[in-house]
């Protein structure tokens, strides 16, 4: 029995031609020029004027919160439910994170209850995208003039995805992106800033290589750490951003494709398919299990693991990660809509080379599992 595989990235178009030009060319390292030509275009592509190459999503969160000077004390609101990187990028120097519970219909992060957390600490709001569906920028957006906080947008689920017509990455002080392989656009590991501001650009692009000084190189003013791209990896994204509009229209499909098979089972909670700001872009294609299901999403996916098919869990919340738990940072926090969605959310094979007949096997199987666990629940 073939596995199917929860994610496996789609590589047919110019990625091997770009790759071996820089085999040919000798351009290899974070000096090749397919960088800045993949710079410029990706923040083209989301209205951004600079665009700022780095190792990873996680690194370019790093550097965003770093080149807005948040510091030791400062506090940063952010969904409690999301990946770590995000409250990893905030502790790492010193300062709080500040969690709000999730909204249950879109899995992003409630905007009615920011603002009761912001005080005279609150440096900026982490506007975090997740799952297919953008966070409300606009409400974010008020907050921040309002309070005069900084934003930072986390788009990294988000490739080619709009609210209000507007490019997600195009919205607060910073945005970043990843570009590992379950991406719309990957370069294998891979993430990228963007950003209006020249002078925030250019902090960027010190910190994300060791902090060298302009005048004398070798010489540090600062810490920081090697955060480089290479033009092997921006090879491979410039490929892959050439059809970015081909791999949405993809993954709105293989949403649609899942939406109607899968609608009606009773105990599964589906995506919705839109708000009145957004179409859903399906990053993945996930699913939340209803309390009619008496078990959790580990359950769930060793199942599917049993029927050749592979899934995922949810993120799981920042306040129940041992690593903050152990350290008291968010003692005694409880966040319920996270917490739920966090142990009855998970997805499944939703990469850009699943074939139909694989999505018929995924359905047959996710209907199997679940009546079986309807079964048991009974």
């Amino acid at each position: 029995m073939d596995f199917i595989p929860v994610n496996e990235p789609l590589l047919n178009g110019n990625e091997k031609k770009y790759l071996c030009e820089c085999i040919d060319t000798g351009w290899i390292s974070s000096e090749g020029p397919f960088v800045k030509e993949f710079e410029q275009k990706m923040s083209v592509s989301v209205d951004r004027k600079y665009g700022i190459a780095v190792s990873n999503g996680t690194a370019a969160l790093e550097v965003a919160v770093q080149a807005l000077g948040i510091g030791k004390g400062d506090e940063v609101i952010m969904p409690a439910f999301t990946i770590i990187s995000c409250a990893m990028a905030v502790t790492k120097v010193g300062a709080v994170p500040v969690l709000v519970d999730s909204d249950l219909y879109t899995w992003n992060m409630n905007v009615d209850e920011i603002e009761s957390k912001i005080t005279l600490r609150t440096k900026a709001i982490m506007l975090v995208h997740l799952y297919g569906l953008p966070a409300e920028a606009d409400g974010i957006l008020a907050l921040a003039e309002k309070y005069n906080l900084k934003v930072i947008e986390d788009a990294a689920e988000m490739h080619g995805q709009t609210y209000n017509g507007k490019p997600c990455g195009s919205f607060g002080d910073i945005s970043t992106f990843s570009f590992y392989p379950n991406k719309h656009i990957t370069t294998g590991e891979g993430g990228m800033l963007v950003t209006d501001d020249e002078e925030l650009a250019e902090r960027c692009r010190m910190l994300r290589n060791l902090c060298f000084r302009k005048d004398v190189r070798y010489v540090h003013d600062e810490i920081s750490d090697n955060y480089r791209f290479t033009n092997l990896q921006a090879a491979v994204g410039l490929a892959q951003l050439e059809r970015l509009e081909e791999f949405v229209k993809r993954k709105r499909a293989m949403g649609k494709y899942y939406t109607e098979h899968l609608k009606g089972i009773e105990g599964l909670l589906l995506p919705i398919e839109k708000t009145d700001y957004a179409d859903n872009i399906y990053w993945v294609y996930g699913i939340v299990l209803d309390e009619n299901i008496q078990t959790d999403n580990r359950r769930v996916q060793n199942l599917l693991a049993k029927e050749g098919i592979g899934s995922r869990t949810f993120f799981w919340c920042m306040h129940e990660q041992p690593v903050y738990r152990n350290s008291g940072v968010f003692s005694g926090q409880r966040y319920p809509n996270a917490e739920y969605l966090a142990r009855k959310g998970f997805y499944i094979p939703s990469g850009l080379s699943l074939t139909e007949g694989q999505m018929e096997k995924v359905t047959a199987g996710v209907k199997k599992v679940v009546a079986e666990l309807k079964n048991e629940s009974r």
